[in-house]
């Protein structure tokens, strides 16, 4: 029978407190979590400075996508922010990118407990560095919690108690330094490697509170993911997770980052990628950004589960045009086809195809014209099909030309265009020289 009920506040919240024979404890209700990675303060690429804050106007992109992920968390009753990854593009962020971060870090722990997980960008290159989040973990912050290593966390909320398994980026040189490590091929580290993480967290698994409920948030590439544009610099650097590492009892929900395109990758229980929040380049054009919130609830027979939503952010559009124009019209068919795109506003890349007979038709003017409501073009690029013509005997043949005279029709008769053919030549030039 219970005897009465009172309120505990927390941060701004409350919880409702039942105590019953004159014992007192939490009722756990549901929980709301919000889960975004790989922010990557400090991509300033199709950019340029703004005069009003002397910031990149890229870099206020990034910034408008984290402002609304953090007015979601305060205006949504949020219990929990987790962080999965990746705060800045590399590993010594200026000042300014730091400052940007942590203005809404601060924010966010005002009024709601902030996980921070340490991901491949955040590390330094040297032992004995600091990462990028290390200082909120040493000047002891309130209400945010900082993973480097894998570990369990049990953050408290207003609604309760909540466990975090941290899996942040395994650094394969740790391993490398060890005397044991020596000698063995690549393959047989990573073996042994994945015996250790599995070791580890299966640890940390099973000395889990059955009674709390568990999310394992993980910066990694975990098997059977789809990449986005950053497999192109992982390649070879990544330990893959197998799925089974997140199919334990207690993990009502897996947090991912490192991969920046959204997706499930487990169903049961589910194991996402929150993706990144803005685009990085045009790797990712055809990806929808954003962010996740979910919650935890109790099940019926004992343990927690999790069901979640994805949040589409909107983002600066990154837009690609490909255009045959090939005639007297050939400005005419290039003009339509930049206004049958979404434009305005957007990051573009123009590609021209073309011939030799049409070049002369082409009005640079006008297409510059038809693309200025870009909100910046990173190419205007013109392919050209040149019908070349080697004589092998007799007259110019081939043994009279010079070497880069052979090479620069070689680049002419596989289609280069004349900007990258001069590049090319100047290069082998250069060669030529010092050899």
């Amino acid at each position: 029978m219970i005897d009465r009920t009172f309120t505990l506040t927390y941060n701004g919240g409350t919880s409702a407190c039942l105590t019953s024979g004159g014992t007192e404890e939490i009722l756990m209700t549901d929980m709301r979590f919000l889960h975004f990675a790989d922010l990557h303060l400090g991509i300033e690429n199709y950019g340029r400075t703004d005069p009003s804050t002397g910031l990149s106007t890229r870099l206020m992109d990034f910034l408008r996508a984290f402002d609304t992920i953090v007015d979601h968390a305060l205006n949504e009753d949020v219990d929990l922010v987790v962080f999965a990854g990746d705060a800045f593009k590399n590993r010594d962020p200026s000042p300014t990118y730091e400052r940007e971060f942590a203005k809404r870090i601060r924010r966010l722990a005002e009024h709601v407990p902030v996980f921070l997980l340490v991901g491949n960008h955040d590390l330094p290159n040297a032992q004995g560095r600091a990462h990028t989040l290390e200082i909120y973990q040493t000047l002891e912050i309130p209400n945010v919690y900082v993973a480097r290593k894998p570990d369990l966390f049990t953050i408290p909320t207003k609604r309760g108690n909540v466990q975090i398994l941290a899996v942040p980026w395994v650094v394969r040189s740790t391993f490398l330094r060890r005397d044991e490590m020596r000698g063995r091929p690549l393959s047989e580290i990573e073996t042994m490697m994945m015996e250790r993480l599995f070791t580890v967290v299966h640890n940390l698994q099973e000395k889990a509170d059955p009674d709390l409920p568990l999310i394992m948030a993980a910066h990694a590439t975990v098997q059977g993911a789809t990449y986005g544009s950053e497999r192109s610099v992982m390649l070879g650097q990544d330990l893959v997770l197998p799925t089974s590492l997140f199919r334990h009892p207690k993990v009502a929900y897996g947090a991912l980052g490192h991969i920046h395109k959204h997706q499930q990758v487990i169903a049961d229980p589910p194991v996402v990628y929150s993706g990144s929040p803005e685009r990085i380049d045009f790797g990712e054009e055809k990806e929808e950004k954003g962010y996740v919130v979910g919650n935890l609830r109790r099940q019926r027979g004992g343990g927690w589960a999790a069901d979640w939503d994805f949040v589409r952010l909107n983002t600066r559009p990154f837009v690609t045009i490909r255009v045959e124009a090939r005639g007297e019209l050939a400005t005419e068919t290039i003009v339509e086809a930049i206004r049958r795109h979404p434009i305005e506003d957007a990051v573009v890349r123009l590609f021209i195809h073309t011939d030799a007979e049409s070049e002369p038709y082409i009005d640079n003017r006008r297409i510059r014209e038809a693309i200025e409501p870009a909100f910046y073009v990173a190419a205007m690029h013109r392919e050209v099909e040149r019908e070349v013509r080697l004589r092998l005997g007799g007259g110019e043949g081939v043994e009279a030309l010079s070497p880069l005279e052979l090479l620069r029709r070689y680049f002419v008769s596989i289609g280069k265009d004349d900007g990258r053919i001069d590049v090319l030549v100047r290069y082998a030039e250069a060669l030529m020289a010092e050899e």
